[in-house]
C-alpha cells in the first residue's frame, strides 16, 4: 500500500483515466474532465488519458506515476483497470481489484450484504447459461425490479408490474449482461450516502420529477430535486449512515464510495454500492461533500491522497 503526502504528489505525473469502453463512457468523460480541471487548479501535473484497449501502452509512453480513475462501469470500475495498474505498479485512486470486481456485480454485492447481516431487498438472479424461463417461474409476486448485474446509471433497468413487463425486462437486461438480477420493488424514499475515506457524508434524498431516478433524471439538470440533508428522522439518519460505512467495509472499498438505499417506514434496504461515484455537475458525491464543508477541489484531492497499490 502506498500513501502519499501532497508534496510528493505535486512532483508526480498523474493520469486522469476517463472515457473508457463501457455504456457510461459519456458520463466518465464529464467526471474525468471535472477531476482534471480540479487537479490542475491545485497545481498537480495532470493529463487526461482515454482508457481504451491501448491503455497500457499509453500509460508507459506518457511515463505516468499515478492514476486518478474516473471511469464508470465495466472496463474501469470492475477491477480490470485496477489489475492492469497493479501489474504496471502504478498507484491508483479508489478501491482495489477485489472490491471493485465485487461491487460492480450487484448479485455478489447483495450476497455480501446478506453475509454481513445488512438489509437488502429480496432477490433472485440468473447467470450465463441459466434458463430465463426458470427465473420467470420462480418470480411469484410483482412488482419487481430487473437489472443487468454489471451496468450502472440505471442502464437497462425495468420496473416490472406485469409478467409481460418482467419477461421484457429480463430480455433487456440479458442483452446487456449475462447475469440478470431480479429484486423486490421497495416503495419508499430513495436515499444515497457517500462515504469518503471511511467517513459517511450527509445523506441526500432523491426526488425525481418523473418518479423514477433513471438515466435522464440523473444527468439532466432540473429533472430531480435533491433534499440535503435528507429530512428523515434522526434515528433512521444515523442508522443509514452507519450501514453505508459497514457496506463499504464489507466489500473492502477505499476512497470515495456511494451507497444507495430505499427507506420505507423506518426500515431501510441497501440497494447497491458504487466504487467510483460520478463527479459531474449533477452528481451526488460533490453535493454531499459540499454540505459537509468540502469544496470540489478539496474532494478531488482527498481522493487522490488515498492512492496506492495492493488494496
Amino acid at each position: 500500500m502506498n500513501l502519499f503526502c501532497r508534496e510528493e504528489l505535486l512532483r508526480k505525473k498523474i493520469a486522469v483515466l476517463l472515457g473508457g469502453l463501457s455504456a457510461e463512457r459519456e458520463i466518465s468523460l464529464r467526471t474525468g474532465q471535472a477531476a482534471l480541471q480540479a487537479l490542475e487548479r491545485l497545481g498537480y501535473q495532470a493529463v487526461a488519458i482515454d482508457a481504451g484497449n491501448d491503455l497500457a501502452e499509453k500509460l508507459v509512453a506518457a511515463e505516468i506515476d499515478l492514476a486518478f480513475i474516473a471511469l464508470h462501469g465495466r472496463f474501469g470500475e470492475d477491477g480490470r483497470v485496477q489489475g492492469l495498474l497493479e501489474m504496471l505498479q502504478i498507484p491508483y485512486t479508489g478501491s482495489g481489484v477485489l472490491a471493485s470486481s465485487m461491487a460492480i456485480d450487484k448479485v455478489v454485492t447483495k450476497q455480501m450484504l446478506l453475509y454481513h447481516e445488512l438489509p437488502t431487498p429480496g432477490f433472485d438472479f440468473m447467470r450465463p447459461g441459466d434458463s430465463a424461463e426458470n427465473l420467470l417461474q420462480r418470480c411469484k409476486h410483482l412488482p419487481l425490479v430487473v437489472k443487468p448485474s454489471r451496468e450502472g446509471s440505471t442502464i437497462g433497468i425495468t420496473i416490472a408490474r406485469s409478467h409481460e413487463a418482467l419477461r421484457h425486462g429480463i430480455d433487456t437486461a440479458a442483452a446487456l449482461d449475462g447475469t440478470v438480477l431480479v429484486e423486490d420493488f421497495i416503495e419508499g424514499i430513495e436515499l444515497t450516502v457517500s462515504v469518503l475515506n471511511g467517513e459517511a457524508l450527509p445523506i441526500i434524498q432523491i426526488v425525481p420529477k418523473s418518479g423514477f431516478y433513471d438515466y435522464q433524471a440523473k444527468y439532466t439538470a432540473g429533472e430531480t430535486e435533491y433534499l440535503l440533508p435528507a429530512p428523515i428522522d434522526p434515528l433512521s439518519y444515523q442508522r443509514v449512515q452507519q450501514a453505508a460505512v459497514e457496506a463499504s467495509q464489507a466489500l473492502g472499498c477505499r476512497g470515495a464510495v456511494r451507497v444507495d438505499f430505499m427507506l420505507r417506514e423506518r426500515e431501510f434496504y441497501c440497494i447497491e454500492v458504487n466504487t467510483i461515484p460520478g463527479m459531474t455537475e449533477t452528481s451526488l458525491l460533490p453535493k454531499a461533500a459540499a454540505e459537509a464543508g468540502l469544496g470540489f477541489d478539496q474532494l478531488v484531492e482527498q481522493i487522490l491522497l488515498d492512492a496506492g497499490l495492493d488494496k
